[in-house]
This record gives structure tokens, C-alpha cells and sequence, in this order.
């Protein structure tokens, strides 16, 4: 069978995707084949997913529709060194290299259409949120096609270039801003006398509830605020807190800091 999919890199976000993608069975294993250097990652990645490996980086750049870049962003430059010469290169490359712009890309792979992609690490378990540039080359054909991978592992929105560092202080960065929330809500749950664990899943699950029923109902965030404070009640006494510490200028100056350093890092 034919090799659609060619994955460069089975780290972290590469198998994330990988996983999504066969159990929801936009590629079937067989069509799939995945350059990974480490021998044991590839022979792990083989049993768990049945697709095929190789250390050869041409080999998945032929795939007939998708290219997918998986890698660190310094390793791009030995990526393409390793395509060099005569070459096949399949028409979509997409890019999930942090920081890397698309005129670098589109360099690295000339007259093939490049999408360049922010994704964050709640891809992991299909929760994501991940957005999508376009190169000078893309059809709707491709970033449909695009978009379709990347659903797999949650949401999908598409951005022009200049807002993914925005986008990756935000939402790339966010997690780690929002997992410290949470860590501060457990521990401020300890302070109060709660145990660790009970601290803990009561943090977690707040944080998660709170989310989901932002996203079903449509409210504004502080709609739901509002309608958590009472007057003179607790939760009123504790906003009033966070207002006076700084908390909501702390989150945003931390997303612009971010952003800052993605843009940093591109240049």
C-alpha cells in the first residue's frame, strides 16, 4: 500500500498525532511510514501502532500527501541536509517547528506547499488546540487537509503567520500557566487543612468543569464570575484577593512575554 503520511520525528507531539490519527483512522497504519533515528523508538512505535519505520528521512519525504516536520526546531537544518541532492518530496509539508517562519520553510522546500502549525501539549489526549498558517503555495484543498489532522487531536483554528506568536504565548505556553494555577489552588487547599490528594483532584477537577462549562455555555468569562460571587460571600472576598496581588496582569504579562520570546526565537 501506498505511503500517504510520511512523519519525521516519533517524539512526543509526533506519536500524539500518530495515535490520534490511525485510532480515528484518517491514515490506516500501512499508509503511514515514520523517520525516527533511535532504533528503539522505532521498534516501539512499529509494535504499538503497526505502521511502518525507518531511519531514512527521504524515504517519508516521498509519502504522496503529507509531510509531517515532528522534529526539534534545531534539527532542521540536519533534516534537510538529509534530503539534499536528488529528491521526491511529497506537494504538503507541514511543520510543527516552534519558531521556525515559513520563508525558512519554504527555502528548505521549494515549490512545495508549506503550512506551519502551533500545537500545544493537550494534543496528547485529543484536547488540543492548534493553529495553522499557510505558505504562499496552499490550496484549500491542503489546508483542509491540514485542518483534518490536526482535529484529531482537538480544536483547529486558522491564523495568518504573523499572530503564531500570539498564538504560542498564549496557547502554546498557556498549559504550563494554567497546570501553576492549578498546582496554587492545591496548595492553597493544603494551607486551608485539605489533604494533598483530595487538594489536588479538587484543583483539577474545578479548573476542568469550569472550562468545559465556559465552552458549552457560551458565557463570557466573567458572566461566570459574576454569577459565582455573591455579595459579601466568599468567592468575592477571594477575587478581591487575586485583584490586589496582581493575578490578572501577572497571566497577561506572561502570555505577552511569551509571545515575545517566540518571536525571539524565529528571527
Amino acid at each position: 500500500m501506498a505511503v500517504k503520511l510520511g512523519l519525521i520525528g516519533g517524539g512526543v507531539m509526533g506519536e500524539a498525532l500518530l495515535s490520534r490519527l490511525i485510532a480515528r483512522r484518517i491514515y490506516l497504519p500501512d499508509t503511514v511510514l515514520v523517520s525516527e533515528p533511535l532504533s528503539a523508538r522505532r521498534d516501539y512505535l512499529k509494535e504499538k501502532y503497526q505502521v511502518r519505520v525507518t531511519a531514512d528521512n527521504q524515504a517519508a519525504a516521498s509519502a504522496d500527501e503529507v509531510l509531517l516536520l515532528a522534529v526539534k526546531p534545531q534539527a532542521l537544518d540536519a533534516v534537510v541536509a538529509s534530503l539534499a541532492g536528488e529528491r521526491e518530496i511529497c506537494p504538503l509539508v507541514i511543520s510543527i517547528l516552534a519558531g521556525v517562519p515559513i520563508s525558512r520553510l519554504e527555502a528548505a522546500f521549494p515549490e512545495q506547499s508549506v503550512i506551519r502549525v502551533m500545537p500545544n501539549t493537550p494534543a496528547t489526549v485529543g484536547a488540543g488546540m492548534t493553529a495553522i498558517a499557510s505558505g504562499s503555495q496552499v490550496n484549500s484543498e491542503q489546508v483542509a487537509l491540514a485542518r483534518s489532522i490536526f482535529e484529531a487531536v482537538g480544536q483547529v483554528v486558522a491564523v495568518p503567520e504573523s499572530l503564531l506568536d500570539a498564538v504560542t504565548g498564549l496557547s502554546g505556553s498557556g498549559p504550563a500557566f494554567v497546570a501553576i494555577a492549578i498546582e496554587a489552588l492545591a496548595d492553597g487547599g493544603v494551607a486551608a487543612g485539605l489533604p494533598r490528594a483530595i487538594a489536588s483532584q479538587l484543583a483539577v477537577q474545578t479548573v476542568l468543569g469550569t472550562a468545559q462549562l465556559l465552552q458549552e455555555s457560551g458565557l463570557h468569562p466573567a458572566a461566570l464570575k459574576d454569577k459565582v460571587t455573591s455579595p459579601g460571600g466568599t468567592t468575592i472576598i477571594g477575587v478581591a484577593e487575586l485583584e490586589k496581588l496582581g493575578f490578572r496582569s501577572a497571566l497577561i504579562q506572561a502570555v505577552q512575554a511569551a509571545a515575545r520570546r517566540s518571536q525571539e526565537l524565529g528571527e
